[in-house]
């Protein structure tokens, strides 16, 4: 190839492992074994090569090395909101999971949209990933029939299963019947709530969770003080001034996570109602910042490191052949603090 010059100058050739076992005298299986970390080697045998890279600048070409074993070593991790804090702690349980083993994670962000949710699903078999975990927002069963047909693991976390598929779930029920049953000793008797979006799949498993806790403990949960959204801070902060403008407003909100619930609590304070005196609010997930605003927010906590945990677990058993559908149900746990 030719320079601005116009003159003709050679294209430096890539650095093989061919080249790297020549510089430090062992094989191309030895230099093999050396980067996969996968059988031991000598110690003087695998200082030549590391030094032989070095001086090389050898680097291994990731996509060759998938085409000859067909494995990428790459999870994508396919979640609704990069932004939410709970997901970056879900995010960091897998990694730490998949970690020993050299898995990579990517994460995808969907803006909890069907169509990104869709395009991810299909990267991840174009690019020959070796598994999938993923929160699902509008996805169905039939929707994941691509994966399986090549062979591709996948993981859902979420409140509801998908058939065939391995699941990681919240086992809120107890929390929640404690929270229901708090707010009752405190004397209140109207309870609404800001949920999700309306026609997802999976329905509205922890609406379901409060109305039923409300009918045990004597509170009235009408669909008039349910207010959908998305699971955002500025739901929360709409949902809220709603709620608080109907004729009989509740006294308690229950929300579908603590980003809902931080965003009715900023929206309190404009509308200059005290918390929890005049509204008390409770929220869902405890991510960091639940203990951080004032006043504290009360929540149920479900661990999202756990979470990324046991997701990689289960990732890890199918890689390696189990076969099966698993599922793991991790407790929640009410933690009262200053708004309820």
């Amino acid at each position: 190839m030719t320079d601005r010059n116009g003159e003709v100058r050679m294209e430096q050739q890539p650095v093989t492992m061919a080249d790297v076992a020549r510089a430090a005298g062992v094989s191309v299986t030895t230099v093999s074994y050396v980067l996969s970390g996968k059988r031991p080697v000598a110690p003087a045998k695998r200082d030549a090569v590391q030094a032989a890279i070095t001086k090389l600048g050898f680097r291994l070409n990731t996509v060759a090395q998938s085409l000859r074993t067909g494995r990428s070593s790459t999870v994508a991790l396919i979640i609704p909101d990069i932004a939410n804090p709970f997901y970056a702690q879900l995010a960091r349980g897998l990694q730490d999971a998949l970690r020993p083993d050299k898995y990579h994670v990517v994460v995808c962000n969907t803006n909890a949209e069907r169509a990104e949710e869709l395009l991810y699903l299909d990267d991840a078999v174009k690019r020959w990933l070796d598994g999938v975990v993923i929160t699902p927002s509008w996805l169905v069963p039939d929707d994941f029939d691509a994966l399986q047909a090549a062979g591709i693991p996948v993981v859902v976390s979420a409140d509801t299963e998908m058939d065939g598929l391995d699941l990681v779930r919240a086992d809120s029920q107890g929390a929640i019947d404690q929270a229901v049953g708090h707010l009752a000793r405190e004397g209140h008797r109207r309870l609404g709530m800001l949920v999700g979006p309306a026609g997802t799949p999976a329905g509205d498993p922890r609406l379901e969770l409060y109305r039923a806790a409300a009918g045990r403990h004597g509170l009235d949960l009408p669909a008039s003080l349910v207010v959908r959204g998305k699971h955002t801070r500025e739901a929360g902060v709409a949902g809220l001034r709603r709620l608080m403008n109907r004729k009989n407003p509740p006294t308690a909100i229950a929300c579908v996570n603590d980003l809902t619930a931080i965003g009715a609590l900023e929206a309190a304070e404009q509308m200059g109602l005290a918390v929890p005196s005049d509204v008390a609010l409770i929220g869902h997930d405890d991510i960091e910042v639940a203990s951080l605003v004032r006043p504290r927010l009360s929540t149920i906590r479900y661990p999202a490191h756990e979470v990324g945990s046991a997701c990689g677990r289960l990732l890890l058993e199918r890689i390696g052949g189990r076969a099966g559908q698993a599922e793991v149900a991790l407790r929640t746990q009410l933690v009262l603090r200053e708004t309820i």
